[in-house]
Protein backbone atom coordinates (compact mmCIF):
# COMPACT_ATOMS: atom_id res chain seq x y z
CA UNK A 1 0.00 0.00 0.00
CA UNK A 2 1.27 2.79 -0.85
CA UNK A 3 2.40 6.26 1.78
CA UNK A 4 -0.56 8.27 0.37
CA UNK A 5 -2.68 5.47 0.75
CA UNK A 6 -1.98 5.46 4.19
CA UNK A 7 -1.68 7.86 6.39
CA UNK A 8 -1.10 9.09 10.12
CA UNK A 9 -3.69 11.01 11.73
CA UNK A 10 -3.31 13.15 15.14
CA UNK A 11 -5.47 15.65 17.17
CA UNK A 12 -5.47 18.37 14.47
CA UNK A 13 -7.42 16.61 12.31
CA UNK A 14 -10.34 15.79 14.37
CA UNK A 15 -12.58 17.78 12.51
CA UNK A 16 -12.14 15.16 9.58
CA UNK A 17 -13.10 12.61 11.62
CA UNK A 18 -16.57 13.90 12.81
CA UNK A 19 -17.37 14.18 9.57
CA UNK A 20 -17.73 10.44 9.16
CA UNK A 21 -19.80 10.63 12.70
CA UNK A 22 -16.64 9.84 14.76
CA UNK A 23 -16.17 11.45 18.07
CA UNK A 24 -12.60 10.88 19.56
CA UNK A 25 -12.03 10.16 23.41
CA UNK A 26 -8.35 10.88 23.08
CA UNK A 27 -5.98 12.40 21.36
CA UNK A 28 -3.85 8.90 20.06
CA UNK A 29 -3.06 9.01 16.53
CA UNK A 30 -5.54 6.84 13.92
CA UNK A 31 -4.25 5.75 10.83
CA UNK A 32 -6.96 6.07 8.18
CA UNK A 33 -6.77 3.70 5.18
CA UNK A 34 -8.28 4.42 1.73
CA UNK A 35 -9.22 1.47 0.27
CA UNK A 36 -9.43 0.78 -3.65
CA UNK A 37 -12.74 2.59 -5.35
CA UNK A 38 -13.36 -0.46 -8.46
CA UNK A 39 -15.19 -3.69 -7.08
CA UNK A 40 -12.82 -6.66 -7.55
CA UNK A 41 -15.74 -9.30 -7.58
CA UNK A 42 -15.09 -13.04 -5.57
CA UNK A 43 -16.28 -16.22 -7.03
CA UNK A 44 -15.23 -18.46 -3.61
CA UNK A 45 -15.60 -22.53 -3.50
CA UNK A 46 -17.19 -23.31 -0.54
CA UNK A 47 -17.39 -26.81 1.18
CA UNK A 48 -20.41 -28.29 1.96
CA UNK A 49 -20.00 -29.65 5.86
CA UNK A 50 -23.36 -30.36 6.18
CA UNK A 51 -27.31 -29.12 5.89
CA UNK A 52 -30.31 -30.04 8.72
CA UNK A 53 -33.75 -29.14 8.65
CA UNK A 54 -36.38 -28.88 6.20
CA UNK A 55 -39.79 -30.66 6.00
CA UNK A 56 -38.61 -33.83 5.27
CA UNK A 57 -36.27 -34.15 7.84
CA UNK A 58 -35.82 -37.76 9.34
CA UNK A 59 -35.29 -36.86 13.04
CA UNK A 60 -37.95 -34.88 15.18
CA UNK A 61 -34.94 -32.56 16.48
CA UNK A 62 -34.08 -31.58 13.21
CA UNK A 63 -37.75 -30.05 12.08
CA UNK A 64 -37.27 -26.26 13.16
CA UNK A 65 -40.35 -23.30 12.88
CA UNK A 66 -37.80 -20.25 12.98
CA UNK A 67 -34.21 -19.24 13.86
CA UNK A 68 -33.86 -16.17 15.23
CA UNK A 69 -30.27 -16.08 16.72
CA UNK A 70 -28.27 -18.96 16.02
CA UNK A 71 -24.13 -19.14 17.28
CA UNK A 72 -21.19 -21.21 16.88
CA UNK A 73 -18.95 -22.39 20.08
CA UNK A 74 -15.26 -22.38 19.60
CA UNK A 75 -15.25 -26.47 18.74
CA UNK A 76 -17.31 -25.92 15.39
CA UNK A 77 -20.84 -26.95 17.48
CA UNK A 78 -23.79 -24.97 16.24
CA UNK A 79 -26.33 -23.35 18.89
CA UNK A 80 -29.45 -22.88 16.96
CA UNK A 81 -32.62 -20.78 18.88
CA UNK A 82 -35.63 -22.45 17.55
CA UNK A 83 -39.28 -20.73 18.00
CA UNK A 84 -42.63 -22.10 17.64
CA UNK A 85 -44.04 -18.80 17.68
CA UNK A 86 -42.13 -15.22 17.94
CA UNK A 87 -41.54 -14.30 21.65
CA UNK A 88 -43.31 -16.67 23.05
CA UNK A 89 -42.38 -19.88 25.60
CA UNK A 90 -42.70 -22.37 22.94
CA UNK A 91 -38.15 -21.82 22.12
CA UNK A 92 -35.58 -24.21 22.79
CA UNK A 93 -32.53 -24.39 22.01
CA UNK A 94 -30.52 -26.86 20.20
CA UNK A 95 -26.89 -27.90 19.78
CA UNK A 96 -25.54 -29.54 16.49
CA UNK A 97 -22.66 -31.21 16.42
CA UNK A 98 -19.41 -30.22 13.32
CA UNK A 99 -20.93 -33.68 11.83
CA UNK A 100 -24.83 -32.39 11.63
CA UNK A 101 -25.62 -34.72 14.53
CA UNK A 102 -27.66 -34.23 17.76
CA UNK A 103 -25.58 -33.13 20.91
CA UNK A 104 -28.18 -31.76 23.00
CA UNK A 105 -31.45 -29.60 23.08
CA UNK A 106 -32.54 -27.73 26.06
CA UNK A 107 -35.33 -24.81 27.12
CA UNK A 108 -38.70 -25.04 28.21
CA UNK A 109 -41.53 -22.77 28.92
CA UNK A 110 -42.41 -21.70 32.45
CA UNK A 111 -42.79 -18.56 34.67
CA UNK A 112 -39.14 -20.19 36.80
CA UNK A 113 -35.47 -19.31 36.16
CA UNK A 114 -34.32 -21.45 33.52
CA UNK A 115 -37.77 -21.53 31.78
CA UNK A 116 -38.78 -19.43 29.53
CA UNK A 117 -41.58 -16.61 28.75
CA UNK A 118 -40.70 -14.62 25.50
CA UNK A 119 -36.78 -14.94 24.87
CA UNK A 120 -35.68 -12.24 22.06
CA UNK A 121 -31.74 -12.67 21.62
CA UNK A 122 -29.40 -15.74 22.03
CA UNK A 123 -25.23 -15.25 23.44
CA UNK A 124 -22.91 -18.22 22.99
CA UNK A 125 -19.23 -18.03 23.71
CA UNK A 126 -16.58 -20.02 22.79
CA UNK A 127 -16.96 -22.67 25.48
CA UNK A 128 -20.21 -23.39 24.38
CA UNK A 129 -21.93 -21.62 27.67
CA UNK A 130 -25.07 -19.72 26.72
CA UNK A 131 -26.91 -16.09 27.72
CA UNK A 132 -30.73 -16.18 26.69
CA UNK A 133 -32.66 -12.84 27.15
CA UNK A 134 -35.86 -13.01 27.94
CA UNK A 135 -38.17 -9.83 27.85
CA UNK A 136 -41.06 -10.99 29.93
CA UNK A 137 -38.56 -11.85 32.67
CA UNK A 138 -36.85 -8.80 32.34
CA UNK A 139 -33.84 -10.25 33.01
CA UNK A 140 -31.12 -12.97 31.19
CA UNK A 141 -30.79 -16.87 31.72
CA UNK A 142 -27.75 -18.08 31.76
CA UNK A 143 -26.41 -21.81 31.04
CA UNK A 144 -23.56 -23.69 31.29
CA UNK A 145 -22.01 -25.41 28.11
CA UNK A 146 -24.33 -28.60 28.18
CA UNK A 147 -27.21 -27.01 28.67
CA UNK A 148 -28.01 -26.87 32.66
CA UNK A 149 -29.20 -23.68 33.89
CA UNK A 150 -26.88 -21.71 36.56
CA UNK A 151 -28.46 -18.16 37.08
CA UNK A 152 -30.27 -15.14 35.98
CA UNK A 153 -29.43 -11.57 35.72
CA UNK A 154 -31.68 -9.11 36.30
CA UNK A 155 -30.85 -6.28 34.34
CA UNK A 156 -30.88 -4.60 31.04
CA UNK A 157 -27.60 -5.26 29.05
CA UNK A 158 -26.74 -3.91 25.32
CA UNK A 159 -28.43 -4.65 22.11
CA UNK A 160 -27.59 -6.65 19.68
CA UNK A 161 -25.28 -8.51 22.00
CA UNK A 162 -22.28 -10.25 20.87
CA UNK A 163 -19.67 -12.61 22.67
CA UNK A 164 -15.90 -11.72 23.25
CA UNK A 165 -13.63 -14.28 21.98
CA UNK A 166 -11.07 -13.55 24.25
CA UNK A 167 -11.52 -16.27 26.83
CA UNK A 168 -13.44 -14.48 29.47
CA UNK A 169 -17.39 -14.69 29.90
CA UNK A 170 -17.54 -11.16 28.24
CA UNK A 171 -19.95 -9.57 25.87
CA UNK A 172 -20.49 -6.41 23.93
CA UNK A 173 -23.36 -4.48 22.88
CA UNK A 174 -25.44 -1.20 21.64
CA UNK A 175 -26.82 1.06 24.33
CA UNK A 176 -27.90 5.04 25.00
CA UNK A 177 -25.26 6.71 26.81
CA UNK A 178 -23.75 10.11 27.92
CA UNK A 179 -20.03 9.08 29.46
CA UNK A 180 -19.09 12.94 28.59
CA UNK A 181 -22.44 14.75 28.35
CA UNK A 182 -22.36 14.79 24.80
CA UNK A 183 -25.64 13.36 22.60
CA UNK A 184 -23.87 9.74 21.89
CA UNK A 185 -24.93 6.35 20.95
CA UNK A 186 -22.57 3.86 22.81
CA UNK A 187 -20.66 0.24 22.89
CA UNK A 188 -20.27 -1.34 25.94
CA UNK A 189 -18.66 -4.37 27.65
CA UNK A 190 -20.66 -6.86 29.85
CA UNK A 191 -18.47 -8.64 32.00
CA UNK A 192 -21.24 -11.75 32.60
CA UNK A 193 -18.10 -14.26 34.29
CA UNK A 194 -20.18 -14.53 38.07
CA UNK A 195 -23.23 -13.26 39.34
CA UNK A 196 -22.76 -9.99 39.38
CA UNK A 197 -22.57 -8.12 36.29
CA UNK A 198 -19.92 -4.86 35.54
CA UNK A 199 -19.36 -2.90 32.57
CA UNK A 200 -18.09 -0.51 30.84
CA UNK A 201 -18.35 1.99 28.06
CA UNK A 202 -15.58 0.80 25.47
CA UNK A 203 -16.71 3.14 22.23
CA UNK A 204 -18.44 6.55 22.29
CA UNK A 205 -20.09 6.75 18.78
CA UNK A 206 -21.47 9.36 16.60
CA UNK A 207 -25.72 10.06 17.26
CA UNK A 208 -27.49 10.82 14.23
CA UNK A 209 -30.13 12.55 15.79
CA UNK A 210 -30.91 14.33 19.52
CA UNK A 211 -30.33 11.53 22.02
CA UNK A 212 -32.98 13.25 24.27
CA UNK A 213 -35.74 12.43 21.91
CA UNK A 214 -34.83 9.23 21.74
CA UNK A 215 -34.64 8.92 25.47
CA UNK A 216 -38.34 10.34 25.39
CA UNK A 217 -39.52 7.87 23.20
CA UNK A 218 -38.10 4.60 25.76
CA UNK A 219 -39.65 6.51 28.95
CA UNK A 220 -42.95 6.94 27.53
CA UNK A 221 -45.19 4.31 27.79
CA UNK A 222 -47.76 5.63 25.77
CA UNK A 223 -45.96 6.45 23.04
CA UNK A 224 -44.22 3.25 22.84
CA UNK A 225 -46.91 2.65 20.06
CA UNK A 226 -46.37 5.96 18.20
CA UNK A 227 -43.20 6.75 18.83
CA UNK A 228 -41.04 9.04 15.92
CA UNK A 229 -40.41 6.94 12.35
CA UNK A 230 -37.53 8.03 10.65
CA UNK A 231 -36.01 6.30 7.54
CA UNK A 232 -33.08 5.85 6.56
CA UNK A 233 -31.08 6.61 9.50
CA UNK A 234 -27.82 5.41 10.16
CA UNK A 235 -27.95 2.36 12.70
CA UNK A 236 -24.57 1.65 15.10
CA UNK A 237 -23.33 -1.52 13.04
CA UNK A 238 -20.59 -2.95 15.17
CA UNK A 239 -19.14 -6.49 15.69
CA UNK A 240 -16.12 -7.91 17.81
CA UNK A 241 -12.61 -8.26 16.81
CA UNK A 242 -10.45 -11.55 18.13
CA UNK A 243 -7.97 -9.15 19.84
CA UNK A 244 -10.72 -7.63 21.97
CA UNK A 245 -11.44 -4.69 20.29
CA UNK A 246 -14.45 -4.00 17.96
CA UNK A 247 -15.03 -2.97 13.95
CA UNK A 248 -18.25 -0.52 13.94
CA UNK A 249 -19.59 2.03 11.59
CA UNK A 250 -21.89 4.91 13.14
CA UNK A 251 -22.31 7.15 10.14
CA UNK A 252 -23.88 7.40 6.21
CA UNK A 253 -20.62 7.07 4.94
CA UNK A 254 -17.75 4.13 3.94
CA UNK A 255 -15.89 4.48 7.41
CA UNK A 256 -15.33 1.40 9.54
CA UNK A 257 -13.61 2.15 12.66
CA UNK A 258 -11.49 -0.53 14.34
CA UNK A 259 -10.43 -0.25 18.09
CA UNK A 260 -7.96 -1.92 20.49
CA UNK A 261 -9.84 -3.63 23.77
CA UNK A 262 -9.81 -0.52 25.79
CA UNK A 263 -11.94 0.88 22.69
CA UNK A 264 -9.61 3.27 21.65
CA UNK A 265 -9.72 3.94 17.81
CA UNK A 266 -6.76 2.78 15.65
CA UNK A 267 -7.85 2.45 12.47
CA UNK A 268 -10.39 4.03 9.99
CA UNK A 269 -10.99 1.98 6.61
CA UNK A 270 -12.65 3.81 4.23
CA UNK A 271 -13.60 3.85 0.68
CA UNK A 272 -14.53 6.47 -1.93
CA UNK A 273 -18.42 5.11 -2.09
CA UNK A 274 -20.95 7.90 -1.64
CA UNK A 275 -24.51 7.59 0.38
CA UNK A 276 -27.06 8.22 -1.94
CA UNK A 277 -29.20 11.30 -2.03
CA UNK A 278 -32.83 10.80 -0.49
CA UNK A 279 -35.43 11.42 -2.83
CA UNK A 280 -39.06 12.20 -2.82
CA UNK A 281 -39.88 9.22 -4.57
CA UNK A 282 -37.60 7.15 -2.22
CA UNK A 283 -39.16 8.73 0.46
CA UNK A 284 -42.63 7.65 -0.70
CA UNK A 285 -41.83 4.47 -1.06
CA UNK A 286 -40.22 3.17 2.03
CA UNK A 287 -43.30 5.44 3.79
CA UNK A 288 -45.40 2.70 1.68
CA UNK A 289 -43.63 -0.11 2.51
CA UNK A 290 -43.26 0.52 5.76
CA UNK A 291 -46.98 0.97 6.24
CA UNK A 292 -47.23 -2.18 4.29
CA UNK A 293 -45.91 -3.77 7.07
CA UNK A 294 -48.20 -2.28 9.41
CA UNK A 295 -51.35 -3.49 7.55
CA UNK A 296 -50.49 -6.93 7.29
CA UNK A 297 -47.91 -7.67 10.33
CA UNK A 298 -46.35 -11.29 10.27
CA UNK A 299 -48.18 -13.35 13.40
CA UNK A 300 -47.06 -16.94 14.29
CA UNK A 301 -48.47 -19.35 16.42
CA UNK A 302 -51.40 -18.72 18.67
CA UNK A 303 -52.63 -15.21 20.46
CA UNK A 304 -54.88 -14.98 23.42
CA UNK A 305 -57.55 -12.00 22.77
CA UNK A 306 -55.43 -9.69 25.62
CA UNK A 307 -52.43 -10.19 23.13
CA UNK A 308 -54.47 -9.85 19.86
CA UNK A 309 -55.84 -6.28 21.55
CA UNK A 310 -52.72 -4.81 22.40
CA UNK A 311 -51.08 -5.47 19.08
CA UNK A 312 -53.62 -3.56 17.51
CA UNK A 313 -52.97 -0.96 19.92
CA UNK A 314 -49.71 -0.74 19.18
CA UNK A 315 -50.03 -1.34 15.37
CA UNK A 316 -52.43 1.99 15.35
CA UNK A 317 -50.26 4.40 16.93
CA UNK A 318 -46.93 2.86 14.41
CA UNK A 319 -49.08 3.55 11.53
CA UNK A 320 -49.74 6.83 12.54
CA UNK A 321 -46.57 7.81 13.19
CA UNK A 322 -45.05 6.02 9.89
CA UNK A 323 -47.55 8.46 7.80
CA UNK A 324 -46.19 11.10 9.43
CA UNK A 325 -42.51 10.01 9.78
CA UNK A 326 -39.12 11.96 8.82
CA UNK A 327 -35.89 11.19 6.68
CA UNK A 328 -32.25 11.46 6.87
CA UNK A 329 -30.73 12.90 3.77
CA UNK A 330 -29.13 10.17 2.46
CA UNK A 331 -29.24 6.03 2.37
CA UNK A 332 -26.30 4.92 4.64
CA UNK A 333 -23.98 3.48 2.42
CA UNK A 334 -23.51 -0.05 5.08
CA UNK A 335 -26.22 -2.13 5.98
CA UNK A 336 -23.64 -4.37 8.33
CA UNK A 337 -20.81 -5.20 9.55
CA UNK A 338 -19.46 -8.82 10.72
CA UNK A 339 -16.11 -10.09 11.58
CA UNK A 340 -14.99 -13.98 10.83
CA UNK A 341 -12.93 -16.00 13.93
CA UNK A 342 -9.57 -15.38 11.98
CA UNK A 343 -10.52 -10.94 12.37
CA UNK A 344 -11.13 -10.67 8.49
CA UNK A 345 -13.99 -8.51 8.00
CA UNK A 346 -17.03 -8.82 5.92
CA UNK A 347 -18.70 -5.23 5.29
CA UNK A 348 -22.15 -5.36 3.71
CA UNK A 349 -23.48 -2.88 1.40
CA UNK A 350 -26.84 -1.54 1.46
CA UNK A 351 -28.93 -2.29 -1.57
CA UNK A 352 -30.64 0.88 -3.48
CA UNK A 353 -33.79 1.44 -1.68
CA UNK A 354 -37.07 -0.65 -3.19
CA UNK A 355 -34.91 -3.64 -4.17
CA UNK A 356 -35.49 -6.71 -1.94
CA UNK A 357 -32.12 -8.07 -2.54
CA UNK A 358 -29.11 -7.44 -0.33
CA UNK A 359 -26.59 -5.81 -1.43
CA UNK A 360 -23.03 -6.71 -1.98
CA UNK A 361 -20.36 -8.20 0.31
CA UNK A 362 -16.97 -6.43 0.88
CA UNK A 363 -14.39 -8.89 2.53
CA UNK A 364 -11.01 -7.36 4.02
CA UNK A 365 -8.44 -8.95 5.30
CA UNK A 366 -7.21 -8.67 9.37
CA UNK A 367 -4.35 -6.44 8.02
CA UNK A 368 -7.38 -4.19 6.91
CA UNK A 369 -6.56 -4.90 3.06
CA UNK A 370 -9.22 -5.30 0.68
CA UNK A 371 -10.00 -8.64 -0.68
CA UNK A 372 -12.53 -8.09 -2.97
CA UNK A 373 -16.64 -8.03 -3.36
CA UNK A 374 -19.09 -10.77 -3.03
CA UNK A 375 -22.56 -10.38 -5.74
CA UNK A 376 -25.51 -11.32 -4.02
CA UNK A 377 -25.85 -14.11 -6.35
CA UNK A 378 -22.38 -15.61 -5.45
CA UNK A 379 -22.44 -15.53 -2.06
CA UNK A 380 -24.77 -13.47 0.86
CA UNK A 381 -24.15 -12.78 4.03
CA UNK A 382 -23.44 -15.77 6.36
CA UNK A 383 -26.33 -15.98 9.30
CA UNK A 384 -23.16 -17.23 11.83
CA UNK A 385 -19.39 -16.98 11.36
CA UNK A 386 -17.48 -20.31 13.55
CA UNK A 387 -13.74 -21.32 13.59
CA UNK A 388 -11.54 -23.06 11.06
CA UNK A 389 -13.69 -20.87 8.28
CA UNK A 390 -17.16 -22.40 9.07
CA UNK A 391 -20.26 -20.04 8.62
CA UNK A 392 -23.89 -21.29 8.66
CA UNK A 393 -26.99 -20.02 6.14
CA UNK A 394 -30.59 -20.12 7.03
CA UNK A 395 -32.96 -20.20 3.86
CA UNK A 396 -36.58 -21.74 3.42
CA UNK A 397 -37.43 -24.79 1.42
CA UNK A 398 -40.75 -25.21 -0.45
CA UNK A 399 -42.78 -25.26 2.31
CA UNK A 400 -40.86 -22.31 3.87
CA UNK A 401 -39.57 -24.88 6.60
CA UNK A 402 -36.00 -23.51 7.61
CA UNK A 403 -33.11 -25.13 6.18
CA UNK A 404 -29.62 -24.85 8.29
CA UNK A 405 -26.22 -25.60 5.47
CA UNK A 406 -22.93 -25.47 7.16
CA UNK A 407 -20.30 -24.85 4.75
CA UNK A 408 -16.54 -23.90 5.05
CA UNK A 409 -14.89 -20.37 3.53
CA UNK A 410 -11.28 -21.16 1.74
CA UNK A 411 -8.51 -19.88 3.35
CA UNK A 412 -8.61 -16.23 1.67
CA UNK A 413 -11.70 -14.84 2.61
CA UNK A 414 -11.58 -16.09 6.19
Amino acid sequence: MTAGARRRLGAGFVAVLAAFGFHARTAIAQEVVDLPAEDRMLSPDLELVYSVGSAAAEAAWAEFSSIPSLWFDGSGNLHLMDQTAALSGRTRIVVVDPAGGLVTEFGRAGDGPGEFRAPRQMVVWADGSTLVQDIMHMGYHVFAPGGEFEHMLGMELGSDMRPERTGVRSAVGGARDRPTGEEARAIRRFDLSSGEVSEQPLVEAWAPRALEERDHEADDPEAMGSRPEWGFEPGLLFDVLPSGGVAFSDSSAYAIKLTDPSGAVSRILRRPIRPLPVTESMRREERERRLERVRNPIMTGSRSPEAMAAMDFLMGGRRQAVENMRFHPEVPVLAAVRTTWDGALWIQRSAEPGVEEPGPVDVLAPDGRYVGTLAPDALRMPRAFGPGGLVAFVEPDEFDVPVITVRRLPPEIR
